[in-house]
């Protein structure tokens, strides 16, 4: 079987471009961007060898595992492109549900649980399966911003900061073609509730519904500084608000965030 766009996606005007082996597949996307790719577009494969996660990490998908990353040249601020990751992260979640549905009917209570972090993974009980990383550059007037999707369909990487898993562990047994097909429908579906940034109030609501560690300990690592608190929610620019012991309720833009007894650790 072969990567193909779900029917919603080919309805919408989506393109493809399938790869056996990629170093990246947002590389891929930037380059065809900057020859004049006008999008929508997909940049698939299930063989990444060099591709990047957040603060430059390697984002390296064995083969089996999914690399995707969606093209879409937009008219918008790079403020707004922004908030597109959690859009990202609700088609990515609702994917993950109907490829999963037949381990949900076996399993029953104890199927897998997905959920959302801020601000651009999916965890299953805990560990992290899917990595989102956002890339933006400006082509003409308007901007050109690339959402990079990695899923550990078949092994997942060891000694990351939040433990990972795939999907073949937790007895989801599908292939990477079979979960893009349903994650470029659900894209559709979200990118259009998203609407150039004018309905992230509703992702906003949809997201928090799924989120990882809402109400609870946190400590979030920004790079220069540790912040520690309560997650309290996300604003309206998709900045995690952190309450803090005094009272206070801090924006944060950026940081690697632990929760619960995890967050000493991000703290240390």
């Amino acid at each position: 079987m072969g990567f193909a766009l779900g029917p919603r996606a080919l309805s919408a005007g989506y393109k493809l471009a399938a790869f056996e082996r990629t170093d990246s597949t947002n590389t891929d996307a930037i380059e065809r961007a900057r020859a004049g790719e006008p999008g929508p577009m997909w940049f698939v494969t299930s063989d990444q060898t060099a591709g990047r996660g957040r603060r430059q990490r390697a984002w390296i998908a064995p083969k089996g595992n999914l690399a995707a990353s969606v093209l879409e040249v937009l008219d918008i601020a790079p403020a707004v492109a922004a908030t597109i990751g959690f859009a990202a992260g609700l088609a990515e979640e609702a994917a993950l549900e109907k490829v999963s549905l037949e381990v949900a009917l076996r399993l029953g209570p104890d199927r897998p649980r997905y959920a959302l972090k801020w601000p651009n993974d999916v965890l299953a009980g805990g560990k992290k399966l899917v990595g989102i990383g956002l890339e933006a550059e400006a082509v003409g007037d308007r901007l050109a911003v690339v959402v990079g999707i990695g899923t550990n369909v078949v092994a997942a990487p060891e000694g990351t900061p939040t433990p990972a898993v795939s999907l073949a562990a937790l007895g989801v047994q599908i292939s990477a073609e079979e979960l893009f097909s349903a994650l470029s429908d659900a894209w559709v579906e979200f990118l259009g509730i998203w609407d150039n940034g004018r309905g992230f109030a509703e992702i906003r609501k949809l997201w928090l519904e799924r989120a990882c560690g809402l109400g609870e300990r946190v400590a979030i690592n920004t790079g220069t500084m540790t912040l520690e608190g309560i997650f309290d929610t996300i604003d309206d620019t998709g900045c995690l608000i952190v309450r803090t012991a005094d009272g206070r309720r801090l924006p944060v833009a950026a940081g690697e965030v632990f929760f619960g007894s995890a967050a000493s650790v991000g703290a240390a």
